[in-house]
């Protein structure tokens, strides 16, 4: 690595995170902690990411760590909405936040949109397909926000087993980001080289961040609030912690490369290269022929949640 990341790695890399729950309450002080899930069509798994959550909700001498769990609810046909509600989580529907603005699909609307829905100064997002979540997932997220001044964003970091049908290999997962995103970023951003999983679901940020900034469509969300906070103020307001396992739903060959490809569009728009978007063609074997599978990805970028609140007042 360079020595300017070898530097960044070495302060600002949690390899064995230790705050303790108390430690991290009484460094809160008058903050407030808000625990956002996405999820679509995640009936099996989020009764149990929210239930890893509660347990930082219990209040001891007055005091709590976390003081809300939303789940976002990104249209589900199943019992996703049920279940989370069920767990103990405030369910919010994506329609009804932010109203007057129809929604589009993917991820980052939704996370964008969890911001009109919940009040904390410090917010920590967590997939809803998560399986076998570690109680320990929060605080540590929210260990380097509390206690290390000028840090803006915390990712998580893990192995990550690639879980197939029959089987699961103890590694193999986040194809994506050892195919596309570490090697886009040694390429155009090389100063974010050192983080382990620019694309990892896991992270906490500050509401002063994420209300600035723009939120990215679909999957482009994370990486493009990477790049965002490391422009707006520099490359020491990110720390990462070890998670140790991160274990979900693994997707396929096919769904992984629309991820890609909008991935791909949000690191060369915020490098200022070209990339309308468009249909993207992938191709299947259809009765002895190949044919093309078109899909709409969308680039666009939702603008700073501040921007939107103000123009509602």
């Amino acid at each position: 690595m360079r020595s300017d990341v070898e530097r960044w790695f070495a302060a600002r890399t949690i390899q064995y995170p230790q705050w303790t729950v108390e430690e991290l309450r009484s460094a809160k002080g008058g903050r407030t902690v808000s625990v956002v899930l996405p999820a679509l069509n995640e009936e099996s798994t989020v009764g149990d990411v929210v239930a890893a959550v509660l347990p930082h909700t219990s209040t001891v001498d007055g005091r709590r760590l976390v003081d809300e769990v939303v789940v976002v609810d990104s249209g589900s046909t199943d019992r996703t909405a049920e279940v989370a509600a069920s767990a103990g989580a405030r369910v919010v529907r994506r329609e009804d936040v932010v109203p007057h603005l129809p929604p589009v699909p993917g991820k980052g609307e939704v996370l964008w949109r969890s911001l009109a829905a919940t009040t904390g100064d410090l917010v920590v997002f967590l997939d809803s397909d998560l399986v076998e979540v570690d109680v320990g997932f929060v605080p540590a997220l929210l260990g380097p926000l509390l206690t290390v001044d000028g840090v803006h964003l915390v990712k998580g970091f893990y192995r990550r087993p690639l879980r197939m049908e029959n089987s699961e290999a103890d590694n193999g997962g986040g194809r994506v980001t050892e195919l596309l995103a570490r090697p886009l970023i040694a390429a155009l951003r090389p100063e974010l080289s050192g983080i382990v999983q620019p694309l990892g679901g896991e992270y906490a940020a500050t509401r002063e961040l994420l209300e600035s900034v723009p939120f990215a469509a679909g999957y482009g969300v994370e990486i493009g609030l990477l790049l965002d906070t490391a422009h707006r103020y520099g490359v020491d307001a990110i720390a990462q912690v070890n998670l140790g396992v991160r274990k979900h739903r693994n997707r396929s060959l096919r769904a992984l490369g629309v991820m890609a490809r909008q991935i791909l569009g949000t690191v060369l728009r915020r490098c200022g290269l070209p990339d309308d978007g468009g249909p993207y063609a992938q191709f299947a074997q259809v009765a002895g022929e190949w044919l093309p599978d078109e899909t709409e990805v969308r680039l666009g970028d939702r603008p700073p949640m501040r921007e939107v609140l103000a123009a509602e007042r």
